[in-house]
């Protein structure tokens, strides 16, 4: 009866963490110690020793080194201010969400007036603003009105906008894409208690077609 034929080792996985202690299985190793101070060649196996004496571990700092190169330092601290540096690179990163604001052919001034505050807000938190026109039965012969709409709207907001993306269709909407201007974002941010103007509830009635873009997050300002 034939054998089914071998499968192969797996590969360990990979991972970023240095080798510590007796983990480095190279014979010999450069070591400097806690103070910076280069001590010169070791078996790796006095190198750990010396490491555990001082009650610390012997770390690979540079394994392509010829012999590689350890430190003696303590690992438990070395792991917490790296996570700790991780997290504040991670909030310092600005989140650019894409903001959708829904208007219409028929929009009056009103209620585009308080659409171009929210889209100033908007613009001011950093934020891209998607701006859509959606279009209805006969509207569709009138696509100019809707252009016309985008452009009104990036006017009223031109000191804190560009225009990232011109009016354009895609099926029954229009889109337009809002970008904050270089001087908007060379602002100082307002604290993070400012008080805000709270959006009205969301009150959009065309439910089924919301999700046609597939951006997410999105911010919905109804349409009346």
């Amino acid at each position: 009866m034939r054998r089914p034929p071998r499968r192969a080792p797996e590969a360990p996985p990979e991972t970023n963490e240095p080798r510590v202690n007796f983990r480095i299985r190279v014979p010999r190793v450069l070591v400097i110690d806690d103070e910076g101070r280069k001590l010169g060649e070791f078996l790796t196996e006095d190198a750990v020793r010396l490491a555990e004496e001082r009650g610390l571990d012997l770390i690979e700092v540079a394994p392509d080194g010829r012999p590689p190169v350890c430190r003696i330092a303590d690992y438990g601290k070395l792991k917490y201010e790296r996570a700790k540096r991780a997290a504040q690179a991670r909030k310092n990163q600005v989140q650019v969400q894409i903001k959708e604001v829904k208007l219409r052919p028929k929009t009056d001034d009103h209620d585009i007036g308080v659409k171009v505050r929210h889209i100033k807000r908007f613009l001011e938190d950093g934020n891209k603003v998607k701006i859509t026109v959606r279009f209805r039965g006969r509207e569709l012969a009138h696509r100019d009105i809707g252009a016309t709409q985008c452009q009104r709207v990036a006017k009223e907001c031109e000191e804190y906008c560009q225009v990232e993306s011109a009016p354009r269709m895609d099926g029954r909407n229009m889109f337009m894409i809002l970008a904050p201007s270089k001087k908007l974002l060379a602002r100082p941010k307002p604290a993070p208690d400012a008080v805000r103007e709270e959006l009205p509830p969301m009150l959009d009635q065309d439910d089924d077609d919301d999700d046609e873009t597939g951006e997410e997050p999105a911010v919905v300002v109804p349409t009346p």
